[in-house]
């Protein structure tokens, strides 16, 4: 059996070769963002695939059995199977269970480079014409239709996967360029895009992996990084409209606690706070509420988990998780366990707890500030009684928090026995993805909220006293969105008008752009 039997088709793709070596968060990240960028598999990458799928096939033609290439799958394991091209494709067919809606279009561009970037370490034994196919569908922006639920994070994602590969051999959907949805063969087709015969264990490979829950985590973590940016700057900008004491901020109280995050945050807020006049009036009370005394101890520690949940990913990122596992150089495929999600479920679970307290403080700030307390109106309201203000808002706020609550519940702590027991810890990795995803859209939603209360009570403020100039930045920016209310307004497409701002951009690109055109 020769390894070009199975080649099927020629490079799509033309560009520079994808890095090799580790990849860091910023490199998938900035390889994230180059949509219509192609990019080609490195000489290095080649080489490796297509020593390990001659050494695969040589293995296949002997009489060894070998758990995936000619036996059944799970607990089948142990029934040898002849038609070696039949099993992989009748694999991937039979594990296209997928339900739900379908997953958003940058997780399956992200599923697609992350499952390249595995298989391309060269112990996975499939073709180089399989890798690049998937290559050619990320370079191209034919994306195939994932449906977002039916994995337990076992075998890692196996019903997504499945679906991110049908389109492989000419089965499933996906959505062109232009939007169109097409069935897979009627794109390959318009194409010209011949449908590949996979090879022994190349289906396996395919659906082996975690890149389902890896792809929502990394989409997911670029979020989450602007979205702690934000905190701390909408954070800061209540702390100065509900004249907080910046004794809180001290460095000399975080130096003696010695956390990375607190002492990060803290540092933040008194940046965003520098040369507010507001901030440097005298008090006659010596303490602010938990929510904004302690902004630095909260969002720092969801910092700190963001941190250490950022280097899990990379790990995987850079890691081969399909089974069983070939090593050309020492002469061996072996079975083991690198698909189990469980270090992605369990980071998976600490990420929405962890963007879930970003978002309880939020809402606490939220309801201090409508309390009429500290010379702000009830309710930030003008005309109090005729007019309800911003009562409502925080009705949403305080119902998000405690639909994220519910999701908070760890997935990791489920369990189903599958396949007949062969399968008998599962991960639910995929369902924290999921549920962690939710629970951003809601906290950025929360936020944007508490934006809309901080403008509102700077401007009540009026000129009593100068706002910190890079908040004033902020203010003014968002006022060109979204307007001071003298009167009751309907809120929710000014709600969404505040969110969409903040997941825009940074607050540090606003403020850069300011000092730029200054």
């Amino acid at each position: 059996m020769e390894a070009s039997q199975y080649r099927g088709t020629k490079s799509q793709g033309q560009g520079d070769a994808l890095p090799e070596g580790w990849w860091g968060a910023d490199v998938f990240w900035q390889l994230s963002r180059e949509k219509g960028v192609p990019r080609t598999l490195s000489p290095e990458s080649i080489a490796r695939i297509e020593r390990c799928h001659v050494y695969l096939l040589e293995r296949a033609a002997g009489n060894d059995t070998l758990y995936g290439v000619n036996t059944g799958f799970g607990d089948l394991a142990t029934t040898r199977v002849d038609d070696l091209v039949g099993l992989q494709r009748n694999l991937l067919i039979s594990h296209a269970c997928g339900v739900g809606s379908p997953l958003p279009d940058e997780v399956v561009r992200a599923m697609l480079l992350l499952k390249v970037k595995a298989l391309s370490q060269g112990h996975s034994g499939v073709a180089v014409s399989t890798v690049q196919r998937l290559l050619d569908h990320w370079n191209e922006g034919v994306l195939p239709v994932v449906p977002s639920q039916g994995s337990l994070g076992a075998s890692g994602d196996l019903a997504p996967l499945a679906h991110l590969a049908l389109p492989l051999i000419g089965e499933g959907e996906v959505v062109m360029p232009d939007g169109r949805t097409l069935a897979s063969q009627d794109a390959l087709d318009e194409l010209g895009w011949p449908v590949l015969e996979l090879g022994p264990k190349e289906g396996l490979a395919l659906i082996n992996g975690t890149q389902m829950m890896l792809g929502m985590g990394m989409v997911a973590l670029e979020r989450i990084v602007r979205f702690a940016d934000w905190a701390d700057a909408i954070g800061s900008w209540s702390f100065e409209a509900w004249n907080g004491l910046l004794d809180a901020m001290h460095p000399s109280i975080h130096r003696v606690r010695n956390q990375a995050g607190a002492k990060l945050v803290a540092n933040n807020v008194a940046s965003w706070l520098a040369e507010s006049e507001r901030t440097a009036q005298p008090r006659s009370y010596v303490q602010d509420p938990y929510s904004f005394r302690c902004i630095p101890q909260v969002h720092g520690a969801s910092r700190d988990v963001v941190e250490g949940v950022g280097a899990v990913f990379e790990s995987e990122m850079n890691a081969v998780t399909d089974n069983p596992l070939v090593f050309p150089a020492e002469d061996m495929i072996v079975s083991g366990g690198n698909f189990h999600g469980q270090p992605l479920a369990l980071a998976m679970d600490r990420l929405g707890l962890a963007i879930h307290e970003w978002a309880s403080i939020s809402e606490r700030r939220i309801f201090k500030m409508l309390s009429g307390q500290r010379g702000l109106p009830a309710f930030l309201a003008s005309n109090p009684g005729l007019n309800s203000g911003f009562m409502i808002p925080q009705y949403t706020a305080a119902s998000l928090v405690s639909y994220n609550k519910q999701l908070c519940t760890p997935s990791s702590a489920d369990n189903a026995d599958s396949s007949n027991g062969q399968e008998d810890h599962v991960s639910m990795g995929a369902n924290g993805a999921l549920q962690m995803w939710q629970i951003l859209d809601h906290a950025e939603q929360i936020l944007g909220i508490e934006a809309m209360c901080a403008a509102q009570a700077s401007d009540f403020r009026g000129n009593d006293h100068a706002m910190a100039p890079a908040l004033h930045v902020l203010q003014d920016e968002f006022r060109q969105r979204v307007p001071f209310l003298d009167c009751d307004a309907v809120m929710a497409p000014l709600m969404e008008a505040a969110t969409a701002w903040l997941k825009a951009s940074s607050p540090h690109d606003l403020t850069n752009s300011r000092a730029v055109e200054s």
